[in-house]
């Protein structure tokens, strides 16, 4: 039986810590740094943006050249994008130290960026903070290192689940930051996720796309892409289970990893910029799931629609708008639509498509007068 969580607690052999580096001028922890004792096999999906931050870039040259991970580098307060050679320069300089800190080799070190694109990042402070930040590591660690990759977010957002595998417990956790910016393929957020399980490299990357198609990819705030989405998946095996690659043992692992990473998916729609309502859209009797997701998606990210929920406004012919919009050759005929009520802070959205038996689930927020504020002023 599986058991979840909405806090974070580290599986066997992971350690964490955060302090504030002088990035952020609001003086909050700005630097994370997540470790695992043994090398660990890592999966990863990076934004589908074509302009992409310099530390994804050298992520990929590191995934490219080696098989085993030991640590992130996590800065929030600055994306280190559109910086040219400059940032790249940069980043690779933030995982030498980090590499020479913990005694590894520098490309078993990842990286992550958030916060403003177009500034340098300050990584002389970044790299005279790594020794303190190794020094503090600890399992209780996780908790800081959760504050420390927020940006406009309200709340940290944390989850972890267990399992047995025979007698073996295996355990995986998860932190995500993000509010704003959020739109599928990926969202525009960040999210660090650990296993202590024993499993094949093949069966780890799979179950990750398939977790991350069915949850992040699944929910949208305001359309917008960033340049700096990530998600990282560290396995260590300590856990000492039986080798994970197929059949019970798989199903079980990637039924955890799903909940882990819908649950970080659901708080970060609740954490939207000024959001007041959360919105679940379902669409039904679509010829795939991918064209019912369309639909889903059209309306999400519909102004009308999203404004009218702020607005607890009936303008139900805002939903019909978005999905002639789509495109999908949805006919008046066969169109119906069931809201719930809109004086309550979850909304349930149900459109039926009459075009076949397939369906999908798409999570969003209201547009409110917040989020104008929050991004017209953030800088």
């Amino acid at each position: 039986m599986m058991r979840l969580s909405k806090k974070a607690v580290l599986p066997a052999g992971f350690k964490a810590n955060a302090l504030f580096c002088g990035i952020k001028r609001s003086g909050k922890p700005d630097l994370a740094l997540f470790y695992s004792e043994l090398p660990a096999k890592a999966a990863c999906m990076f934004t589908t943006n074509s302009i992409i931050a310099a530390p994804i870039k050298v992520n990929k040259e590191h995934l490219r050249k080696v098989k085993s991970f030991r640590a992130i580098v996590a800065n929030s307060g600055n994306a280190n994008c559109f910086t040219g050679n400059a940032g790249m320069l940069d980043a690779s300089a933030t995982a030498k130290k980090a590499a020479l800190v913990l005694k590894v080799r520098e490309e078993q070190v990842l990286l992550a960026s958030t916060g403003i694109i177009l500034r340098r990042l300050p990584v002389d402070k970044i790299k005279k903070a790594l020794p303190e930040l190794a020094a503090g590591l600890s399992k209780s660690g996780i908790s800081k290192a959760a504050k420390a990759i927020l940006t406009t977010d309200l709340v940290t957002k944390e989850a972890s689940a267990s399992f047995k595998i025979g007698a073996r417990t295996v355990n995986i956790c998860g932190v995500a930051k993000g509010s704003g910016m959020i739109a599928p393929n990926m969202a525009t957020m960040l999210a660090f996720i650990f296993t202590d399980a024993n499993i094949s490299q093949g069966a780890l990357k799979r179950a990750l796309r398939e977790s991350v198609e069915s949850s992040f990819n699944c929910i949208t705030i305001d359309g917008c892409m960033s340049t700096n989405d990530s998600v990282m998946l560290l396995a260590n095996g300590a856990a000492g289970n039986p080798l994970i690659d197929s059949g019970a043992g798989l199903k079980q692992f990637s039924q955890a990893l799903r909940s882990v990473c819908f649950e970080l998916a659901k708080m970060l729609v609740r954490d939207g910029e000024g959001a007041t309502k959360f919105i679940r859209i379902e669409v039904d009797k679509a010829k795939s799931v991918a064209e019912a997701r369309k639909v889903a998606l059209q309306i999400a990210n519909s102004d009308l629609f999203k404004t009218a929920m702020y607005g607890e406004n009936p303008n139900f012919g805002r939903i019909a708008g978005a999905v002639g919009a789509s495109r999908v050759g949805v006919k008046e005929k066969d169109l119906k639509i069931k809201v719930g009520s809109l004086k309550k802070k979850n909304i349930d959205v149900n459109v039926s498509i009459g075009r076949g038996s397939s369906s999908a689930v798409v999570y969003t927020t209201d547009l409110t007068n917040e989020y104008i504020k929050i991004n017209a002023e953030y800088n």
